[in-house]
C-alpha cells in the first residue's frame, strides 16, 4: 500500500509539472513573531521620552508570537524603547487560550511598568446573530431581514435585541473579572463595533419603515432624522451597557472606546467599506461628495476615549477635482481629524485610527486613482497632531506594515521634541482650506505658537496667522514646524 500511495503521488506531480509548469515553493507563512520583528526593524528608538503623553498604537501589535518568557521581556522592552505597547486580543470562542495568553502578557506588562492594552472586538460579536427573534415584523407577520449590508448579515429590527444583551456581557465579564482579580489594570480597551446592531444607512430606513414594530417605536419614521435619532439611541445603550459600563466598573481609569465613535459636528465625511447612502437620506455636498449627517452619539455611549477614523478611502479622491490630486486626499482627511479635533472633550483623549494605502479599493481599480503621496500623507499626520488629537493608531493589512509603521513612527517620534506644546497647549487653526493652498496648523502656549506650513501651490510669501487677537507670521517651510511668537 505505502508502495502504491507514493507512486501516486509521484504520478500526480509529475502530471501537474507537465500541465502547469515547474511547481513553485510554497511562501513561507508570516508569523505573529514575524510582524513583531518587522515593526523593530522599521522603527527607531525614541530620541525624545513620551512621558505622560499616550503611546502610539499599531494594529500589527496584537501580541508577540512568542511564549517564551525571556524573549517576551525583551521584545516588551525594545518596543517600549520605541514608544509602542503590544495589545491582548481577546476571543470568547477560545476563552481558556486567548485568557491565559493576554494574563501571561499583561503580567510581564505590570512587571515592567508598561500600559496594559487591551482588544476586545471579539467579545461584541455577534448582536444580531441571525435568530428570527431578532427579525423584523411585516404587516402580514412574516419575519424578514436587511442583507444589504453583508450577504451574511441578517440585519433585524432594531426594537427585538433586548434579549441580546445579556449573552454579549457574559462574553465579555469573563476577562474583566480574570484581569481585576489578577491586579491586572487595564490602561485602554477598545472594540471595532461596525457591522452589527441597529444601523440607519443602505436599505435599513426602507426595512424598517416596512417593520410593524419599528413603525409603532418610531411614530415619525419618514423623517430620516428622527429614524437615524431612533436607531443611533438604541446602538448608544448597546454599547454603554454591554461594553463601556462593565468595563469601566472595574476598571474606573481605563480608556474605553469604539472605532469611529467620536464628537463630531453633526457631519460624517466619509463612508466605511460596507455603507453606502440610504436612498433619499439628506446630505450635503461639496463638490460630488455626500456628507452624512451624524447623531450626537458620544456622550450616549459612556465612552473615555474618542476614536475618529481618517482612512484613505478608495472613492475619497474622486469627489474633488483639486488640480493638486495629493490636496484631494488632504482636504477630505483633515476635514475629518479638525472637526473632530475641533469638538474634542476637554478631558476624553482622542486617539484616531489613521491608513496610508489606499483603502478598501475595488477588484479593479481606476488608473486615475493615485496614491496619496508619502511625503504629504506625513503632513496630514503632523496637522493632526497640532489639531487636538493626543496620539495616533494605525490600521493596516500585513503586507502594507512596513511601511505604513516607519511612515508614522517618523512623524510621531519626531513630534515628541514638542511635548510640552503638545500636553498643555491648546490648538488654535481648525479651518480646512476650501481651495488647495496653504495649510496651517498650531498649538499655542503662553505667548508661543508651535506651527506647522503646508503649501500645495507655489507661493513662498509668509501668512498671516491672528490668533486671539494677537498675528504672527509664518513663512513657507517645507517639512519642519517652528516655535514663534505671538505680537
Amino acid at each position: 500500500m505505502k508502495n502504491l500511495i507514493l507512486g501516486l503521488v509521484a504520478i500526480s506531480f509529475i502530471f501537474s509539472t507537465a500541465v502547469f509548469g515547474q511547481t513553485k515553493p510554497a511562501k513561507p507563512k508570516v508569523t505573529q513573531r514575524d510582524i513583531v520583528e518587522l515593526v523593530l526593524t522599521n522603527t527607531q528608538p525614541l530620541k525624545h521620552p513620551y512621558g505622560k503623553r499616550l503611546p502610539l498604537y499599531l494594529w500589527a501589535l496584537h501580541g508577540l508570537g512568542t511564549e517564551d518568557d525571556v524573549e517576551a521581556e525583551r521584545l516588551l522592552k525594545a518596543l517600549d524603547l520605541r514608544g509602542l505597547p503590544v495589545i491582548a486580543s481577546w476571543n470568547p470562542h477560545r476563552r481558556e487560550q486567548t485568557l491565559k495568553e493576554g494574563l501571561k502578557l499583561g503580567q510581564l506588562q505590570k512587571k515592567l511598568g508598561l500600559p496594559i492594552t487591551v482588544s476586545a472586538i471579539l467579545c461584541l460579536h455577534f448582536f444580531c446573530n441571525g435568530e428570527e427573534k431578532t427579525a423584523h415584523v411585516g404587516d402580514d407577520g412574516k419575519p424578514f431581514f436587511d442583507f444589504s449590508f453583508e450577504e451574511k448579515r441578517p440585519m433585524g429590527c432594531p426594537f427585538a435585541l433586548d434579549h441580546r444583551y445579556q449573552p454579549i456581557r457574559d462574553q465579555l465579564e469573563p476577562f474583566l473579572d480574570a484581569y481585576k482579580q489578577a491586579g491586572l489594570e487595564i490602561h485602554f480597551i477598545f472594540v471595532d463595533w461596525e457591522v452589527d446592531g441597529p444601523i440607519e444607512w443602505n436599505d435599513s430606513w426602507a426595512h424598517c419603515k416596512r417593520c410593524k414594530r419599528c413603525r409603532e417605536n418610531i411614530p415619525n419614521i419618514n423623517d430620516f432624522n428622527a429614524f437615524q435619532k431612533a436607531l443611533r439611541t438604541i446602538r448608544c445603550r448597546i454599547q454603554r451597557e454591554c461594553f463601556a459600563e462593565p468595563v469601566l466598573k472595574r476598571f474606573p481609569k481605563a480608556l474605553v472606546g469604539n472605532y469611529a465613535v467620536y464628537p463630531n459636528d453633526g457631519y460624517r465625511y466619509w463612508y466605511d467599506y460596507f455603507e453606502k447612502l440610504a436612498p433619499d437620506a439628506p446630505f450635503k455636498l461639496d463638490q460630488r461628495a455626500k456628507y452624512r449627517p451624524w447623531f450626537q452619539e458620544f456622550s450616549l455611549t459612556g465612552y473615555t476615549v474618542s476614536m475618529p477614523v481618517v482612512y484613505t478611502w478608495y472613492a475619497t479622491a474622486t469627489w474633488y477635482d483639486f488640480a493638486n490630486y495629493d490636496y484631494r486626499w488632504f482636504y477630505n482627511l483633515l476635514m475629518v481629524a479638525s472637526k473632530s479635533g475641533e469638538h474634542k472633550i476637554s478631558g476624553v483623549p482622542s486617539i484616531p485610527f489613521v491608513h496610508w494605502h489606499t483603502t478598501s479599493p475595488p477588484k479593479e481599480p481606476d488608473p486615475a486613482v493615485k496614491q496619496f503621496s508619502a511625503e504629504k500623507y506625513q503632513e496630514l499626520l503632523w496637522h493632526m497632531l497640532l489639531r487636538g488629537h493626543d496620539t495616533l493608531f494605525l490600521w493596516c493589512p500585513r503586507d502594507e506594515t512596513a511601511e505604513e509603521t516607519r511612515l508614522l513612527h517618523e512623524v510621531w517620534a519626531a513630534s515628541l521634541e514638542y511635548g510640552e506644546f503638545l500636553e498643555k497647549g491648546t490648538p488654535v487653526c481648525f479651518d480646512v482650506p476650501r481651495e488647495q493652498g496653504t495649510v496651517i496648523s498650531g498649538i499655542r502656549l503662553g505667548d508661543r505658537i508651535l506651527v506647522r506650513r503646508t503649501d500645495f501651490d507655489d507661493r513662498t510669501t509668509p501668512v498671516s496667522l491672528n490668533v486671539g487677537g494677537k498675528t504672527v507670521s509664518v513663512p513657507r517651510t517645507e517639512g519642519r514646524c517652528l516655535i514663534l511668537k505671538l505680537k
